[in-house]
């Protein structure tokens, strides 16, 4: 973005993650162990805040496609590495999305909230690879389908004064456990948002945005094929694409939407206010940095 000052970013895993995710799981060791990320308004066919609320008419129709763009992945995943360990997690809106009894057996399902790291739940239990499916552009992006940073009461989000949409901050996170992003699927703008910040990933648009509301969509059956290829070449190619992370410190500021949100936020130790409803924050980790987004976003949508 012009004016915007950018960091170069680097490998620094925080942690040295575990095998076992669930104890009395059995994992030989065998095959990669894979998370997948799954948001909804990036889906192929999905353009309207009426086919992503639970409480709105289409949206048992979009959650099925949800699910379909999920077992796309899994069955790209395991094309490339038939002993391969996945785990999905459903990352849009109530985390309850993904239908249980339609989702790829060989899979493994996170859903539901509160949970640590959000979108990103189960990085933490020794995952190599992070895929992200159905994710869209950040907030104020042109010509994005349904873009928005997390939150509607969100306005922008920058890390070290780069800024960055769900996209970019959950690449940094995956990367600070030294876990690479390969693979990202949404509409045009999404791809571009995350080629912009890991150039040799792959990426599979299923969608061109052409508004907030409007976009050239695949059919979804052929979405879910270019899918499952790109999934099963983002494995196999997986070596080559180095985690991406961000520098410690992390230093953080978050514009919202209303001033509100920023009369309570200043509430959490260490954030502080720059003007109106804009505030910052600087975090040890970027795990700590996620925790007080997570917060923050949380305090500008109590009602009034």
């Amino acid at each position: 973005m012009p004016g915007t000052q950018r960091k170069s970013y680097s490998v620094t895993p925080e942690t040295a993650p575990g095998r076992d995710l669930i104890a009395g799981s059995s994992v030989t060791g065998m095959g990669i162990k894979a998370l997948v990320s799954v948001d909804m308004e990036g889906i192929a066919g999905v353009v309207h805040p009426a086919e992503i609320n639970p409480e709105r008419y289409e949206y048992d129709r979009c959650r099925r496609l949800m699910t379909g763009a999920a077992n796309a992945a899994v069955e790209g995943i395991i094309d490339a590495d038939p002993a391969a360990e996945v785990l999905v997690a459903d990352s849009h809106g109530p985390y309850r999305n993904i239908l249980p009894e339609d989702l790829d057996r060989r899979a493994r399902l996170v859903r539901g909230k509160p949970r640590q790291l959000g979108m990103l739940a189960g990085l933490q239990g020794g995952v190599e690879v992070a895929l992200f499916v159905g994710y869209h552009g950040r907030a104020g992006a042109g010509g994005a389908v349904l873009a928005h940073t997390i939150s509607d009461a969100v306005l922008d989000i920058r890390i070290h004064g780069r800024s960055h949409g769900e996209i970019g901050i959950n690449t940094l996170l995956a990367g600070s456990y030294g876990v690479p992003v390969v693979l990202v699927s949404g509409d045009d703008a999404a791809c571009e948002e995350f080629a912009d910040l890991a150039p040799g990933a792959v990426t599979v648009p299923v969608k061109r945005g052409l508004g907030q509301h409007a976009a050239d969509t695949l059919h979804p059956e052929e979405a879910r094929d270019r899918l499952r290829e790109g999934t099963a070449r983002a494995i196999r190619r997986r070596t080559g694409e180095p985690p991406v992370s961000v520098p410690q410190p992390v230093e953080v500021e978050v514009d919202l939407h209303q001033p509100r949100g920023a009369d309570l936020a200043v509430l959490i130790p260490g954030v502080s206010r720059k003007g109106g409803r804009t505030l910052t924050f600087t975090a040890q980790t970027m795990t700590a940095a996620y925790e007080v987004i997570q917060l923050i976003v949380l305090l500008a949508q109590t009602p009034s």
